[in-house]
């Protein structure tokens, strides 16, 4: 069975299984192949086990649907944008807290920017442009898998 990897935000392949290693697979890399009906981390993968060292424990399989449905990642790349764009430019009402899902770090953002009648959105929109920032300089893959994946909330 030949492989694609979505290493650095880009796609590879088809590679296969005995060329994965090679191309830079990684137990949390993310993995398709025909028949898979999306993509999932390598370490997910029953056929990819082997690959992995004995102390690596196969993960139970995590479906990303919403990232790569085909060999691409513009869902990855338009969620990434809003969200920093957002952040950099509103950042004190929270609303790139919910563009990642981090519901509760958005509620309190905004819940604190206006029951201290802007004193607090000052410090949030400072944090907004610090987060903005960091969003967009992110590979898309590491923006899904820290923010997405990980539900980081701050920062």
């Amino acid at each position: 069975m030949n492989y694609f990897l979505a290493v650095g935000g880009e796609q590879r392949g088809p590679f296969p299984k005995e060329q994965l290693l090679g191309q830079g697979l990684r137990p949390e890399t993310l993995v398709w192949a025909d028949g898979m009906p999306q993509w999932l981390r390598a370490d997910s993968v029953v056929d990819l086990a082997s690959l992995f060292s004995a102390a690596t424990v196969v993960a139970p399989p995590v479906a990303y649907a919403n990232v790569l449905t085909a060999p691409t990642s513009s869902g990855v790349s338009s969620t990434k944008l809003a969200a920093g764009l957002c952040a950099i430019l509103i950042g004190a009402l929270g609303i790139h807290k919910f563009i990642i899902g981090a519901t509760t770090a958005g509620v309190i953002t905004l819940v604190i920017s206006l029951a201290t009648c802007g004193v607090g959105a000052v410090v949030f929109h400072i944090i907004g442009i610090i987060e903005g920032i960091i969003y967009l300089t992110k590979s898309d893959e590491e923006f899904y898998q820290t923010y997405m994946v990980g539900k980081k909330a701050w920062f």
